[in-house]
């Protein structure tokens, strides 16, 4: 099997991460941290999935940067995320080692990082791109601000799902409620908390669960939704067990993990949900129209349909789930 780039680095690049602690930012489950001293390890995260699949592994798992030797910044798709990650990275770390795919935008971050700092170790491998340098302070205004409201009046921040708008299937689920909802409702996949506010004021709501796995996107919902009746639960959605089961649930699932769409996690959502209602239980879904999500709903539901769409997404109304476990 070939080398990760960042044991290639290690073993042929002359790259040294020091003695002390490796803080590795935003890993996948699967990255390839095997090179490291497994005590000298960090795993800094904010997506509960990859939390939960790196505690289980036996690394310690935090939000928090703490002062280390050095960071490794795993770039994500999302580029103010990416920049700020190299911020904090500078901020935190001795020496900055950032590695990606080119499909991810890596060999963009390298040139920007090239022009400020001039010629910078790098090894190209695996339809990706790992360079290193020590910390800097030139890279302090690639730092994300705290959530700020933008013109669609929420708090968003960089790295969350529709940061600078409100997602259009959102919208057209919002829109295709019904005057009265159940009374117990969850969010699942709630992201910052722009379907919140058209529940709530449905009649009949008694309470509504925030269920949202990124903690930065959870952060801004909690600022964008302050009725008492909402609550904010950090957890994977298709893994989540609720105290009691809801009467209505509420979702756009998302169905992208990298750039490939994985319809399976939005059938997970849809699993999960009919798990998660009671037998009388209510779900409104949103989806984009070209994925194959009729069959699950079928599957896990006696009655579905599709109560409204466009030319890019539909919204299906399901009840009375057949799933339990």
């Amino acid at each position: 099997m070939s080398q990760s780039r960042l044991r290639t680095a290690i073993d042929e690049g002359g790259f040294d991460p020091g003695a002390g602690t490796v803080a590795v930012m935003r890993p996948p489950p699967g990255y390839d941290i095997g090179a490291l001293p497994r005590d000298s390890v960090q795993i800094v995260h904010s997506y509960y999935p990859d939390c939960a699949a790196w505690d289980a592994a036996g690394y310690p798992v935090t939000q928090e940067h703490t002062k280390v030797s050095a960071a490794i910044v795993v770039v994500p798709r999302a580029k103010a995320l990416a920049r700020s990650m190299i911020a904090a990275a500078c901020q935190y770390a001795d020496l900055v080692i950032v590695d990606g795919q080119k499909t991810d935008g890596v060999d963009s971050l390298f040139k920007q990082c090239r022009k400020v700092l001039g010629d910078l170790p790098a090894i190209t491998k695996g339809h990706g791109r790992i360079f290193w340098f020590p910390a800097t302070t030139d890279f302090q205004d690639w730092a994300a601000p705290p959530p700020e409201k933008g013109a669609h009046g929420y708090f968003t921040t960089a790295g969350v799902f529709s940061d600078g708008a409100i997602d259009r299937g959102s919208a057209l689920l919002a829109d295709a409620l019904p005057s009265k909802l159940p009374g117990r409702m969850a969010d699942l996949g709630a992201g910052w908390g722009y379907l919140a506010a058209p529940v709530l004021q449905r009649d009949g709501v008694a309470a509504l669960d925030l269920i949202e796995a990124e903690a930065l996107s959870l952060a801004c919902a909690r600022l964008n939704v302050s009725d008492p009746r909402a609550q904010f639960h950090w957890a994977d959605a298709t893994q989540f067990r609720p105290d009691a089961p809801y009467d209505g649930i509420v979702m756009n699932p998302p169905f992208h993990v990298s750039r490939t769409a994985d319809p399976g996690l939005g059938r997970a959502f849809i699993q999960s949900a009919s798990r998660m209602l009671t037998p009388n239980g209510k779900l409104w879904m949103v989806a984009n129209k070209h994925l194959p999500y009729e069959t699950t709903l079928s599957e896990c539901f006696r009655n579905v349909d599709i109560i409204a769409g466009d030319a890019a997404f539909k919204v299906f109304h399901a009840t009375k789930p057949q799933t339990k476990s």
